[in-house]
């Protein structure tokens, strides 16, 4: 039996996530924040506390690399912010350009010549799961590859199994319509491989497959290896997963955080006993501003509902109310301002009499708004470094980076680029 210690996990990072443009133009998806840390932080927090010690980032492209390196570097400061030890330590996909997310973990396989049964998860999940459970499982199957997946209702952008009694997939469709679906059960995108795909990868069919680009795991390798008859399986999870490939993903996951996430890994102070009303932070300063906020709450000067969590050094003004958002470190809220079901990223500033509802406010972005002509952001996303001046409308729109909104401007459903 493998030990946790000795498994392998790969993160193939390659894409360009389209789909969650425009937080995605000037930084990886993996390092996109959620809940004031990056996306990925979740699941190399997850893997970390069960015992997995080395984890291969499969980047590929300049802004993928850079994201990641500049944020983790060989996982020293990871593991002392967590108290890691012995410690984490974090590898990188060589200079190799992949063709897919298989490809990518080919390639890291060969390079580092691992030899150990391979745990591979994508960077844009967020999930909770009994990897000793899953790697048990895996071999006692004697599994070439098992697939980690979940029962959904919309199945329609992810890969479906049909199963065999003993949970052997006897079919794999990939983005079915919902009608021609074999199944609920949708790919999480969490693997587990046997070394033994390596000889696999060197067959002269799949390297035909990479001479033709297909090195996707759903899309090609999944069905090719049930086509030739390898034991693939199936591993139910009933926990915690998110695909956060979208905005409303995104939102979703925010929502669903703040209402489940343990208290230790929120990372924030209750200023309400028997309420999720977090705020982060423990330096003196930090500790000032919560005991502020917390003061402005309890004289019924800034209204809080539903689950929410507030960054360090954010400074927020009277009568403002926020219900069910994050708001991220060093963001500075008006008077009077609403923010519902939002997601507001760091060092934002938003102006008296602002409206920001269901929708995402990348980091360092200046919404200017007054009681005369008040800012309204509603179903929108707005991405890094834009100034919108006051007395916009922003509806059902996104917003690239860096733009600058003139007063008075009115945008539906825009997306401008």
């Amino acid at each position: 039996m493998t030990r946790i210690e000795d498994i392998k996990v790969i993160i193939p990072i390659g894409g360009e996530a389209t789909r969650l443009r425009p937080l995605t133009i000037e930084t990886s998806k993996a390092t996109v924040r959620l809940l004031n840390r990056p996306l990925i932080e979740y699941t190399l927090i997850e893997l970390a506390r069960q015992g997995i010690k080395e984890i291969i980032f499969g980047v590929r492209g300049y802004v993928n690399y850079r994201s990641l390196f500049d944020i983790y570097q060989e996982g020293i400061g990871f593991s002392a912010r967590y108290h890691i030890k012995p410690r984490v330590h974090f590898k990188y996909q060589p200079r190799v350009d992949s063709i897919g997310n298989a490809d990518s973990v080919r390639i890291n396989m060969e390079y580092y010549n691992i030899n150990d049964p391979v745990l591979v998860v994508q960077g844009d999940n967020l999930f909770k799961l009994d990897v000793k459970k899953l790697l048990e499982y895996h071999e006692e199957k004697r599994a070439m590859m098992t697939i980690v997946i979940k029962p959904m209702e919309n199945v329609e952008e992810f890969g479906v199994a049909e199963l065999e009694s003993d949970n052997k997939i006897r079919r794999f469709v990939e983005k079915p319509r919902r009608e021609e679906a074999p199944s609920n059960l949708v790919n999480t995108g969490i693997y587990v491989l046997s070394p033994e795909i390596r000889k696999i990868f060197e067959s002269e069919e799949v390297k035909e497959m990479y001479e033709m680009g297909k090195m996707d795991f759903g899309k090609d390798i999944i069905p090719y290896l049930i086509r030739k008859g390898y034991p693939v399986y199936a591993y139910k999870m009933d926990g915690l997963w998110f695909d956060v490939g979208t905005p409303g993903r995104y939102l979703d996951a925010v929502y669903t955080l703040l209402r489940e996430l343990d208290d230790r890994d929120v990372h924030g102070v209750k200023i309400v006993s028997n309420r999720r009303i977090f705020v982060q932070g423990t330096s003196y300063d930090s500790r000032k501003r919560r005991a502020k906020i917390k003061r402005m709450y309890r004289n019924g000067e800034l209204k809080l509902e539903g689950n929410i969590l507030i960054g360090r050094h954010c400074q927020i003004g009277k009568d403002t109310y926020i219900e069910e958002s994050s708001i991220d470190n060093f963001t500075i809220i008006g008077r009077r301002v609403k923010v519902v079901k939002s997601a507001v990223m760091d060092r934002v500033y938003i102006g008296d009499n602002a409206i920001v509802e269901r929708s995402i406010v990348g980091r360092h972005v200046e919404i200017r708004s007054s009681p005369k002509k008040p800012t309204v952001v509603v179903n929108s996303v707005i991405a890094d470094g834009t100034v919108v001046d006051e007395g916009t409308e922003i509806v059902n729109s996104k917003i690239y980076p860096h733009k600058v909104i003139n007063a008075d401007s009115k945008l539906y459903d825009t997306i401008l680029t």
